[in-house]
């Protein structure tokens, strides 16, 4: 008597089985493109003009950007950035403080609403920024967040 279950199985590997090698050759076909320039600028400007190609968005008060007054741990500190503004198609946060600033960028689809949250790092007490593009134009808004060091308010 042959054993169903197991004639199954071997066929389900064999089928997966190039599936999986392709999966492992071929992995950037399969993840979202990173812009690796702006990630990996040590400055503010460089970062900016590496990912919007500019280095100076406009400040707006229409972008809103929530994180807290007081982050306890800098390696988990909540962000959320929104936007009233129209036809937004990117939203990036950058932390002045730390090595590289660019700590994260988010490509909107045309039916995506400008609203993003996240967590990110920060190495001590900076500006955290928040660029929203539209276009081609950028807009930003600034949020000074303190980072104490061990939860002692210090």
């Amino acid at each position: 008597m042959i054993d169903t279950t197991r004639r199954t199985l071997l066929k389900g590997s064999l089928a997966i089985g190039p599936v999986g090698a392709a999966v492992a050759l071929a992995p950037g076909l399969l993840l979202a493109g990173w812009n690796q320039a702006a990630f990996e600028s040590q400055d503010l400007g460089s970062a900016l003009k590496n990912l919007l190609g500019s280095s100076a968005p406009e400040t707006n008060d229409a972008v809103r950007i929530k994180a807290p007054d007081l982050a306890e741990n800098g390696a988990v500190v909540p962000v959320t950035v929104e936007t009233s503004l129209p036809n937004v198609t990117a939203i990036a946060i950058v932390a002045v403080g730390n090595e590289r600033p660019l700590v994260a960028s988010f490509v909107l689809g045309p039916a995506a609403l400008p609203y993003v949250s996240t967590r990110v790092k920060m190495a001590k007490t900076a500006d955290l920024i928040a660029v929203v593009q539209q276009g081609e134009r950028s807009f930003s808004n600034t949020k000074n967040v303190k980072v104490t060091i061990g939860g002692c308010g210090g």
